[in-house]
């Protein structure tokens, strides 16, 4: 493992940041106060290629590792567009894993090549009020019905729904009453969001106003045979190979926003004058910033890790979950910090931090809660018993 990019990485950093600075701060304030979807960003990287980094070139990818994914993530958001621009495209980096590792030649040549020129969007369809990280308590039903299956049911916290054509359904198919083992029986769909059958309702949040958080009531959603995903009974296995690549984004993205405020604040702090001298020149001022650049710096070792662990075929569960962690935690106060450091400024919708401290809150919270990775550490890594 290099600590160094290679040439072909810094082109493809460079190439990214190429794209992200036609949406300068102000675009992505404009979209934090209107909630409209960038499609114009989300355009441009398709046409780039950008969002088939990580897909099979058979398909119009790029076949590149999760290295290179995150590097690309972390751009976004160290741009500036931090969650609002790396959420917009999050879903076509990891989201369809298990289609292409489960999925039939013929629904992956359905499937991959539209996300990748931009000509559908899709979301991934999982989380439901009444189970929340206990996946395995999924209530949505899909009963087969001939060459179709009925769902009905509900979803919660459905990024991308309200411009989605196409979700990554999880759903029981066989009751928990009926299964040796409460993972067993869940059936993973990629289908088509027909909204005279699924009802969309847009969660108002905290933050990153621009990429839609919603709420979905299925009622009696028909999808052919033909959309599932691997055998019947197996989804949940399916999904797991997804879930180590949507930390280690996360964790890039929020190391990105975490630079993104940082560079905010230093900026301030040289140019700032109180009692006749710059603020950076106080210790009270520097000290903090300090420790959230090597927070920052910290934390990316980390994901550097898990990436390299998951692009050379290893285990890397225990590192992609600390990833998420420690970019989280410093991102956070990276952002609270250059609030802060701002001070009134800082409060300010138009100096940008806030809106950063504001979406800082979504890695803490997604998608697994710190509290279960500190679970998880101590169980699978330390030897200490289950808890939960």
């Amino acid at each position: 493992m290099s600590f160094v990019l290679t040439d072909e990485q810094q082109a493809l950093v460079a190439g990214i940041e190429a794209v992200c600075s036609q949406y300068p701060d102000d675009y992505w304030l404009e979209r934090d106060r209107d909630g409209a979807y960038p499609h114009a960003f989300h355009r441009d990287l398709a046409d780039g290629g950008w969002l088939g980094i990580a897909m099979p070139e058979q398909f119009g990818g790029s076949g590149l590792g999760m290295t290179e994914a995150a590097l690309m993530m972390q751009a976004i958001s160290a741009s500036g567009a931090g969650f609002s621009g790396a959420s917009a495209v999050h879903m076509n980096i990891f989201g369809l894993n298990p289609v292409v590792v489960f999925g039939r030649e013929a629904q992956q040549a359905a499937a991959l090549p539209p996300l990748i020129k931009g000509e559908q969007k899709a979301c991934f369809a999982v989380t439901e009020p009444d189970a929340g990280l206990d996946t395995t308590k999924l209530t949505t039903r899909a009963q087969r019905d001939g060459d179709e299956y009925v769902v009905h049911g509900r979803k919660i916290w459905i990024s991308t729904a309200q411009v989605a054509d196409k979700m990554l359904l999880l759903a029981r198919t066989t009751p928990l009453s009926d299964v040796k083992k409460p993972t067993q029986g869940l059936s993973l769909f990629y289908t088509d969001i027909d909204r005279s059958r699924i009802e969309v309702r847009e969660i108002e949040k905290m933050g990153r106003k621009s990429v839609d958080s919603n709420m979905l009531f299925i009622d009696g959603l028909r999808i052919p045979a033909d959309h599932r995903i691997g055998e019947e009974g197996r989804g949940f296995e399916y999904i797991l190979h997804g879930l180590n690549p949507e930390r280690i984004l996360i964790a890039a993205e929020a190391v990105g926003l975490g630079r993104a405020a940082l560079s905010k604040a230093v900026a301030y702090a040289n140019e700032r004058v109180v009692f006749g001298r710059v603020i950076g020149k106080n210790q009270g001022v520097q000290h903090p910033l300090a420790v959230a650049w090597m927070q920052l710096e910290a934390a990316d070792l980390m994901v550097r890790k898990a990436a390299w662990l998951y692009d050379e075929g290893m285990p890397c569960g225990e590192f992609a979950n600390s990833a998420k962690y420690l970019a989280a935690e410093a991102a956070f106060n990276a952002c609270q910090t250059a609030v802060l450091t701002l001070g009134g400024m800082g409060y300010a919708k138009e100096y940008h931090v806030e809106r950063y401290l504001r979406e800082s809150f979504i890695p803490r919270i997604a998608p697994v809660s710190p509290q279960l990775i500190m679970c998880f550490i101590a169980e699978k890594v330390l030897g200490l018993p289950k808890s939960y």
